[in-house]
């Protein structure tokens, strides 16, 4: 992966102030199914010069290819959940990128625990409209797979905001180009690990 350049003028561009900023520290996407985690996680990648990892891909991997829906059948989800919290653990011990995670991963204290400590967290908040707007047409959604799938997904999205509120940044995930929400998590990160430095008459 390229290093974010840097401008003409010689001062550091904010995608590269910002991979300067990280250290090691990795970029962590929450929120719901269909808020844009994967889109705007590989397209924040490429502009910070970071790896893009999804973890639910590499659940997959990790159970010989079984999709994400296979292994809810087959094991069940407290399974499942099991082996996302595994799999997050190792991925934030790789160093810098930018890691997509399933919807419910940010709900078990435990990972949340540690995307605290390795890496800074980016909730992609979506309304309801858009989730099922996002995600209607597809059959790899588990827990969707009801009589009424927007008043489930309604339901998960009460129960899970209060949860996706501890992450550090929020961002409104909406219908807009996906440079604009990449634009804005740039803005938002940039602010938040360089925070502008306080003005001399600001003090006494």
């Amino acid at each position: 992966m390229p290093e974010p350049a840097i401008p003409a003028s010689g001062r550091p561009s904010q995608e590269a102030e910002i991979s300067a900023a990280l250290g090691k520290r990795s970029i962590v996407l929450v929120g719901m199914m269909g808020a844009g985690k994967t889109t705007i996680g590989r397209r924040l990648s490429g502009r910070l010069g970071l790896r893009f990892l999804d973890a639910d891909g590499e659940i997959e991997l990790a159970h010989a290819g079984m999709t994400i829906p296979e292994i809810f059948a087959v094991h069940g989800e407290p399974y499942f959940r099991d082996g996302e919290s595994r799999v997050i653990a190792r991925l934030l011990e790789g160093g810098p990128a930018v890691l997509a995670t399933g919807g419910g991963a940010f709900m078990r204290e435990e990972t949340r625990s540690r995307i605290r400590d390795k890496a800074v967290s980016i909730w992609l908040k979506a309304d309801v409209d858009i989730i099922m707007k996002r995600v209607k047409r597809r059959a790899d959604r588990p827990l969707l797979q009801t009589e009424d799938p927007e008043a489930t997904a309604g339901r998960l999205l009460r129960e899970r905001e209060p949860v996706y509120q501890c992450a550090d940044l929020t961002i409104w995930s909406r219908d807009v180009p996906h440079e604009k929400i990449v634009d804005e998590c740039i803005d938002a990160l940039h602010t938040f690990l360089l925070p502008p430095s306080p003005t001399l008459g600001a003090t006494r």
